[in-house]
């Protein structure tokens, strides 16, 4: 009999799929929903005529007639381009560094790599400010300003997708089959060569997916283009926040949020389509790394690292230096009772958001485990960007809008697939014959799950909560949709702090990002470690 063998728990949970189903239905489909109503709606062309002048046509079509938010549209678009571009020629050769050489502290450089995960998006967009804003380190040694070009925005976006890349790239190389390879170079196939005829065709698939997700997290970003883009580079996604917060055009709003929807939505489908294809079995013949030898070598390997220092670990670096330089009465912040308050704000909603977000991960994993459509829905709340989930809840539950509830089940909504992703992959990963084992000696279904599978499953369910927990503790957008003034969380705090002039202002808002930098990696050390590397966590940082 097939799936004899399988506890009665795991063959067939589907029940356990009801409660994710329900949350996602009240959190993201009904809104999204909702959101499209107001945009097909009458209300939504008398909107966009007040923005564009009085412009005619549908106004579905207003956004590209219109020239303020036609370059709204295509400046998301195209700084997502760029970006995808500059990290395809910066990731590859740093990848291929990694994959092929041993050196001393590959490991923890590997395990570095996550920080652009766990940081929160406003304490990244203040290290880049701290490093090449108008009184950052750049200014002080003589560089020309930057504040009033892309350079900003695209630098914040390139510190936040490097990594994306450049782990995909690596695992994508330690896939290429050595024996191909080999084969090549007895052939009298270059290095060169043989890199474009077997390693680039092996890898681009992998490339390809993971320049549809920097593409996704560039044009639905919003934290570092609120901060970075400034009034002529800021995205379609801070245009939907102003119009919504500062100017009430909820017609207008809707109707970018829906091409922001459709957008995005194409780039998840082809981002879904190509992972399929990358569902292969490991290799057993992969190519074994060797430490580098001459001087060729060891400049590639200090390449590689000047990369990642110069745009992965620079920004931060800016920030806690530019924090220190600041003095010790700016970091009198810390005490006072403002501080101390949204302190406590974003322990109590992130700690409520992780709660949910395990349980709904956890079920929604277990159910989907021979549900393949279950499992496709858990990516749903990665492809909606925040600001259009707040948007949505804004206008569907507007009585709902400043009560905690809803607040902590936005955090959730956008932690929990971290939880179920990195599940349902420590379930793919799990042994049959131990399950198989437990049964034949006795042991029940449920005791089976919780003496067996549950041990193994710790270390997955560990690395979906870090990450989970860092996203609940770096919550931006939807705070400040959703959130009352005294609900302040550290993130909204040093919003509030950047937008009051003064240098002391500015000093304080480094302090406490320092500090919510520092609490997110606390948050995320203490779930996740010990444990193994973890996997690559797409999706974070909207």
């Amino acid at each position: 009999m097939p799936n004899a063998s399988r506890p009665t728990f795991l063959r067939s949970p589907h029940w356990l799929a009801l409660a994710p189903l329900a949350f996602l239905l009240v959190m993201l489909v009904a809104p999204v929903l909702r959101l499209v109503g107001e945009g097909l709606s009458g209300d939504a062309g008398s909107g966009l005529d007040m923005v564009s002048g009085g412009l005619g046509g549908s106004a579905w079509l207003q956004p590209w007639l219109d020239p303020y938010l036609r370059w709204r549209l295509m400046w998301s678009a195209l700084q997502a381009a760029i970006t995808c571009g500059v990290v395809l020629l910066l990731g590859v050769p740093v990848a291929w560094v990694l994959a092929r050489y041993e050196f001393v502290g590959r490991r923890w450089l590997l395990r570095a790599l996550m920080l652009p995960f766990v940081v929160p998006t406003l304490v990244a967009a203040m290290g880049v400010l701290a490093l090449l804003g108008p009184q950052g380190l750049w200014a002080r040694v003589g560089g020309a300003p930057l504040q009033d070009t892309p350079v900003l925005l695209l630098y914040g976006n390139v510190f936040f997708n490097l990594c994306v890349l450049v782990r995909s790239a690596t695992d994508a190389l330690e896939q290429v089959s050595a024996a191909r390879l080999a084969a090549a170079r007895t052939l009298g196939a270059t290095p060169w060569r043989a890199f474009w005829r077997i390693e680039w065709p092996a890898i681009l698939p992998w490339l390809m997916s993971a320049l549809c997700l920097v593409f996704l997290f560039c044009f639905a970003g919003f934290g570092m283009a609120l901060v970075l883009g400034g009034q002529q580079y800021a995205t379609v996604e801070v245009e939907i926040f102003t119009l919504v917060a500062y100017e009430l055009q909820l017609g207008a709003a809707s109707v970018l949020a829906l091409w922001t929807l459709a957008i995005t939505g194409a780039c998840a489908l082809v981002y879904s389509v190509l992972e399929r294809r990358l569902a292969t079995p490991l290799r057993s013949d992969r190519i074994a790394r060797r430490v580098p030898c001459g001087a060729g070598q060891w400049l590639a390997l200090a390449g590689a690292l000047s990369v990642l220092l110069l745009f992965c670990l620079a920004p931060i670096a800016a920030i806690v230096l530019r924090a220190v330089m600041a003095g010790a009465q700016s970091w009198a912040v810390l005490w006072e009772p403002e501080t101390l308050q949204a302190l406590g704000n974003t322990l109590r909603f992130s700690g409520a958001a992780l709660l949910l977000a395990t349980a709904l991960g956890l079920c929604h994993a277990l159910a989907a485990r021979h549900w393949a459509a279950l499992r496709a829905l858990a990516f749903l709340p990665l492809v909606v960007s925040p600001v259009l989930v707040a948007f949505g809840l804004l206008l569907l539950y507007p009585s709902w809008t400043a009560s905690v509830p809803l607040l902590i089940a936005a955090y959730a909504l956008l932690a929990y697939p971290f939880v179920a992703k990195s599940v349902a992959s420590g379930l793919d990963g799990l042994p049959a014959n131990l399950q198989a084992a437990a049964r034949s000696l006795g042991a029940s279904p449920w005791r089976a799950f919780w003496r067996v599978t549950w041990p193994l499953l710790l270390p997955a369910l560990r690395r979906g909560m870090a990450f989970a927990a860092a996203t609940a503790v770096g919550e931006f957008a939807v705070t400040l949709f959703l959130s009352r003034p005294e609900w302040a969380t550290l993130s909204t705090l040093i919003y509030q702090h950047l937008g009051r002039p003064g240098a002391a202002n500015l000093d304080a808002a480094l302090v406490l990002a320092c500090a919510l930098m520092a609490l997110a990696l606390a948050v995320f050390l203490l779930i996740e470690w010990p444990g193994s590397d973890p996997a690559n966590p797409e999706g974070h940082h909207a």
